[in-house]
């Protein structure tokens, strides 16, 4: 008798801790499908900030252009500008010397 009360006993046991383990078990399978719901909100957010910076790096890009050709413009203004203040030293130069020529004619 004695075996068969400790057989129980260790069924009785065994018993126990597959309740327990399915009640973990359940517990995991909450944690997994939580952890799997989270992974798949971060793979989301993810692709939305994969898009978002593809979005910056073109607007970048143009921007990049834009200043390239604002840069080419401005150095065309600046050198036109040059050349135009250099053509009228050389007017301010010639109407000198001709005020000048004038005044020796003058005497």
């Amino acid at each position: 008798m004695n075996s068969l009360d400790e057989k129980e006993k260790k069924l009785s046991l065994a018993l126990e801790k597959l309740k327990s383990f399915k009640i973990s078990n359940q517990q995991e399978n909450s944690l997994v499908a939580d952890l799997e719901s989270k992974k798949n909100q971060l793979e989301i957010e993810k692709e939305e900030l994969r898009n978002k910076y593809e979005l910056l790096k073109n607007e970048h890009e143009q921007l990049n252009v834009r200043l390239s050709e604002f840069e080419k413009n401005n150095f065309k203004e600046k050198t036109k500008q040059k050349e135009f203040t250099e053509k009228i030293d050389e007017l301010n130069q010639e109407t000198d010397n001709l005020l000048e020529e004038i005044d020796k004619w003058q005497m």
